[in-house]
């Protein structure tokens, strides 16, 4: 990586990005040597990070005050996405047993969901909660297309975006329009669901509203067109900008892209690999981590991640 200010790899692709950036900050490498590296999660009460190395298997964890990388659980069912709930419990889509699942305070695994209408889920790819309590996730066929993130089998459900109600835990059918429906998160006010298209040609990323009390989708539109790029994961900040993992296998496209939340790109993030997640971690949710291909980068910018994001 550069060793100079201002790092040549946080790119300026319009002057209002220069608000995000700090100019002393450069991006850092803290891993290398996973398979696929996806779905970070920051866990600030104890200074980690948890990721999904979904081939290998195996969640890993970087600890902050010391920078050593661990096993965190291995076997992890081919783990993809990860959150936190609104009690700090970790969330997690698994390919392998098609579910999304809790883990306790103690260390044991609930599971929320892994069936919709007597049949089972796909693969269970990325995951994000609503104040409200109410875990929202999305379902393509990613991990049973092949054996390399998973078990090969024949689909029964169409690639959905599903809501579990907080409360009752009921499974919700949200939206089934969508070929491979991907990442996925929330505005600031939660009024807005974006959710990834990774099947289209080209990829999109689009805007629902959110009706009914946050029990509705409905307004789907086109919000970015990534052309030659591909989305995957993504975050938003508290001003509404998306950090969406990015590339396609070149130097100009592989990366973190941010978006204004009208879809206007504004900054590049350039990373040796293509970058399929991110999220916001560190004291003060500054810090932007970033899970691509091999490894684990880090780069403090001059915003924060919504809280739960």
């Amino acid at each position: 990586m550069e060793r100079r200010y201002p790092d040549p790899a946080v790119r300026v692709l319009d002057p209002r990005f220069n608000a995000l950036r700090i100019a002393s900050a450069s991006v850092e490498c803290l891993y290398e040597g996973a398979r696929w590296s996806e779905g970070p999660v920051w866990f600030g009460d104890g200074r980690y990070l948890l990721w999904s190395d979904i081939p290998n298997n195996r969640i890993l964890r970087w600890d902050e005050a010391t920078g050593e990388v661990g096993t965190f659980r291995q076997p992890s069912n081919n783990a993809n996405g990860h959150t936190r709930d609104r009690e700090g419990r970790l969330v997690s889509c698994e390919h392998l047993t098609r579910r999304v699942t809790r883990t306790e305070y103690d260390g044991s695994i609930t599971v929320l969901a892994d069936r919709f209408e007597g049949k089972p889920l796909n693969s269970p790819n990325d995951v994000v909660v609503k104040s409200d309590g109410s875990i929202w996730f999305s379902d393509p066929t990613f991990g049973i297309d092949g054996f390399y993130e998973g078990e090969q089998k024949a689909p029964q459900l169409k690639p959905a975006v599903y809501r579990i109600d907080g409360q009752s835990g009921e499974v919700t059918l949200m939206t089934d329009d969508f070929i491979g429906p991907n990442g996925l998160a929330f505005s600031p006010d939660e009024s807005v669901l974006y959710v990834v298209e990774s099947r289209a040609t080209p990829r999109k990323i689009y805007a629902f509203d959110v009706a009914d009390g946050g029990r509705a989708l409905e307004n789907c539109r086109e919000l970015i067109d990534a052309g030659a790029g591909t989305p995957d994961g993504f975050r938003v900040d508290v001003h509404g900008n998306l950090w969406c993992g990015w590339g396609m296998g070149t130097d100009e496209l592989d990366g973190v892209r941010i978006f204004t939340p009208q879809g206007e790109a504004i900054g590049h993030i350039a990373l040796p690999e293509r970058c399929a997640n991110v999220c916001f971690g560190g004291r003060h949710r500054n810090r932007l981590f970033m899970t691509a291909s091999h490894g684990l980068y880090a780069v403090y910018v001059n915003t924060q991640g919504v809280k739960g994001g």
